[in-house]
């Protein structure tokens, strides 16, 4: 099982050698500020536009939880949902961070406006047409589609999905040039709208769900009183508001674009320097991604294979799990993207130190967000999500998916900064390689594991042996299991898939960092030189996350949540100062500037503990 990628990797500019020892030309920073402090600006604004999708998205979720849960409804959904997403991921943001980004970056760099509108339009006139093409290929063949994707679904599952598939297809297109928005706005560092745009998207989809609910459900806060084709049809809603979502979210992205680039004019030119070399270094990019994005298929048709329920609760779990991948992984590894395109690629000092302190920034933030995820996962998935059809069991049920999930978060999340690392030096084929050895070990173990967990599931709470006598397992569970409505105890295989993306992950992190090591005298640690400052906060976060759950378990499921998963950030926070952790600082400092005396006091307070330890 693998996760969505994220974007956020570099791919050399300057000349169309791929030599990893070439110089790059060095771009002025545009703010005119020192370099570190652009850098943590650009990822700081890239983090609250994500920041403001992200909560939006799990509004989303929450509501769509509510009516759906872990029903075959919510199963046929995501399964349809994933072509268009499959589509984007191969096409969009990541593909042009590595290519098309850093050429046109180091044009607008160098002033050589009218050359660098060219390749912009050109990109987005062979962008569109691709694009369109897969789309109208999704609509029309979908039943085809839906059979090679979701084997395992059958009868009015697969009928839904395929009516599904044909509605939300269309916004393959819509993501893509979206993504293009974004390249134009983070080369010219306008980095928040490109990804505050999504917060449309998702409250397009969420008012779709409302009304729908409003116009078709007896009962719109008890679900469980509509029949099966009331909420087939609300689904059909929540797919129309995702198309029109994807419309708003890219035509509010145009007028900047517009303001940054007058003279566009899309084209479909590829006899420009600038897009030859856009597409050259596109191929690689492309053939890695494409490797993670069939290993995504290979994720759903094995998922399609276990009972109803298995492919939401991984959807739900991967809204939390890509949280702080986002947030912290994606935002520093984006913001970096414009000025690593223009860094000089041999100054390794340079990059050594960058790159060690992207590490630790990102450790610190992730480290935490493992911790919450681990000791209070259920109570934080209970509180965001758990009204309607969202019960105790789906949330115990999407913890067990989640805390799997994370033991590979580290990993992920410092990977993104080797990715970019290696594209920088012009190495855009270990990446690739790579990335076919991580699909393998996540398929092959998550494979294996599905099978044997999908015979356990949750009852009354605990974790039971569902099929007597069925292990070891070889075949996937009976077809009746996989049609049903999932009214039954969840079944846990979606854990065994979570298991083999988290093995893939760290397999990964150790084939990037031998690949860094081999080019360079680097020898980059997740979570950077921060590694063993972290132990102490980790532990005194879980201990303190473990002992409150046991007394907040008998309150009200928001309050235990919001409780838990506060007290148990608080701890790892508190003894991050004490272990001076460095990214801590940055954060008291920030309180200290926002929040007035209550601010001032924690950084006195921080301050006079750096004196006694002995810091000044």
């Amino acid at each position: 099982m693998t996760t969505p990628d994220d974007p956020g990797a570099s791919q050399p500019g300057g000349n169309d050698d791929h030599s990893p020892d070439r110089s790059l030309p060095r771009g002025a920073d545009v703010a005119g500020t020192p370099s570190a402090v652009s850098d943590r600006r650009g990822s700081n604004l890239v983090a609250a536009g994500i920041l403001a999708s992200r909560l939006s998205g799990l509004v989303r979720t929450r509501v769509f939880g509510h009516f759906f849960g872990a029903s075959g409804i919510a199963d046929a959904f995501n399964v349809a949902f994933r072509i268009p997403n499959m589509m984007q991921n191969l096409l969009g943001e990541g593909v042009l961070s590595a290519s098309f980004i850093p050429v046109y970056t180091r044009l607008i760099d160098q002033e050589r406006h009218e050359e660098a509108s060219k390749v912009a339009g050109a990109v987005l006139g062979l962008l569109a047409v691709v694009a369109g093409v897969i789309s109208l290929v999704a609509v029309v063949f979908a039943g085809p589609l839906t059979t090679i994707v979701a084997p395992g679904f059958q009868g009015p599952k697969r009928e839904l999905t395929i009516q599904l598939m044909q509605i939300v297809s269309p916004g393959i297109g819509l993501l893509v040039l979206s993504a293009w928005c974004l390249g134009i706005l983070n080369s010219h560092r306008r980095f928040f709208l490109s990804y505050f745009a999504p917060v449309l998207w998702n409250l397009v989809q969420i008012m779709a769900l409302v009304a729908g609910a409003v116009m078709l459900l007896p009962d719109m806060w008890n679900p469980a009183t509509a029949s099966e084709s009331q909420l087939q049809q609300l689904a059909v809603a929540l797919a129309i508001g995702t198309l029109v979502g994807g419309l708003a979210q890219l035509v509010v992205q145009i007028p900047s674009v517009r303001r940054l680039e007058p003279n566009l004019r899309p084209s479909l030119s590829r006899t420009i320097p600038g897009v030859r070399q856009v597409m050259r270094a596109a191929g690689p990019v492309i053939a890695g991604r494409g490797v993670v994005q069939l290993a995504t298929y290979v994720d759903v048709l094995l998922a399609s294979l276990l009972a109803t329920g298995a492919v939401s609760l991984l959807y739900y779990s991967q809204q939390l799990y890509l949280l702080p991948v986002s947030l912290f992984g994606m935002s520093i590894a984006a913001a970096e993207l414009p000025d690593l395109s223009s860094m000089d690629a041999s100054d390794v000092g340079a990059l050594d130190h960058r790159i060690d302190d992207g590490l630790g920034r990102v450790g610190f933030w992730v480290v935490g967000s493992t911790i919450i995820y681990l000791a209070v996962g259920d109570l934080l998935v209970g509180a965001l999500w758990g009204t309607g059809a969202f019960d105790a069991q789906v949330s115990q049920a999407v913890w067990l998916v989640l805390g799997t999930f994370s033991i590979g978060l580290v990993a992920t999340t410092s990977s993104r900064l080797l990715q970019s690392l290696l594209y920088g030096m012009g190495d855009t084929r270990s990446p690739a390689r790579i990335s076919v050895l991580r699909v393998t070990v996540s398929v092959v173990v998550g494979a294996v594991l599905m099978l044997q967990l999908d015979r356990f599931g949750i009852v009354d709470g605990s974790i039971t042996l569902l099929d007597p006598g069925s292990l070891p397992a070889w075949r996937p569970v009976p077809a009746e299991l996989r049609s049903s409505d999932g009214s039954g105890p969840l079944r846990l295989g979606a854990v065994g898939l979570a298991a083999g993306a988290g093995v893939g992950a760290w397999v990964e992190w150790q084939a990037l960092r031998r690949a860094v090591i081999a080019r360079t005298t680097m020898l980059p640690r997740a979570a950077g030189s921060t590694r063993g400052r972290l132990v102490i906060p980790a532990l005194a976060g879980l201990a303190t996350g473990l002992l409150v759950r046991q007394v907040v378990a008998p309150m009200p499921g928001l309050v235990a949540g919001l409780i838990a998963t506060g007290m148990t950030g608080m701890a790892y926070v508190v003894a991050s100062v004490f272990t001076r952790v460095a990214e801590v600082d940055v954060l008291i400092d920030g309180l200290g500037r926002r929040f007035g005396r209550l601010g001032r006091t924690i950084v006195l307070w921080r301050d006079t503990l750096r004196r006694r330890q002995g810091g000044g």
